[in-house]
């Protein structure tokens, strides 16, 4: 199959209706732990507070707080997986990822999220998210430095 024909096809991919394979699953399931792994010893190494994930977390933090201003202090220490993932909040999410698409890698990869910041990674303390989400939550969290207890207790 030639590349022309490979592109094509990927245009006309539908989400939406695909079908999950069990495969590819797998390799995004081993990717994400992958990153968790990654991001918690760097949390262990580094304050959080001292911590930069991005070369945009200062724009990330700034318009992820303007739109979703419910995300107050207590509720980035912990908040309900089910609020994220209302038709409402996904379309909100949405519309603010399409702000870095084009300059943040893999911005809609998925992602191991904790739902409490003051506990690690857990079965009951984890939701997937997409990656963009994920660094919104956790540079949030750094800067007001909620995972600064993950280098103390290292």
């Amino acid at each position: 199959m030639s590349v022309a024909t490979n592109a094509k096809e990927s245009t006309n991919f539908d989400a939406e209706n695909a079908e999950n394979l069990e495969a590819i699953e797998q390799q995004f399931a081993v990717a994400a732990v992958e990153q968790l792994d990654t991001y918690w010893k760097l949390l262990e190494s580094i304050p959080g507070s001292e911590l930069t994930l991005t070369s945009q977390d200062e724009e990330i933090f700034t318009t992820f707080l303007a739109c979703f201003p419910e995300f107050t202090k207590e509720k980035l220490i912990k908040f309900d997986e089910n609020e994220l993932k209302t038709k409402e909040n996904k379309a909100r999410w949405r519309d603010w990822a399409k702000n870095f698409e084009n300059s943040v890698e893999d911005f809609n990869f998925g992602c191991l999220l904790r739902t409490d910041s003051t506990r690690p990674y857990e079965q009951d303390n984890t939701t997937f998210s997409f990656r963009l989400q994920f660094y919104a939550i956790e540079i949030a969290r750094n800067k007001l430095g909620l995972n600064d207890w993950v280098n103390k207790n290292a």
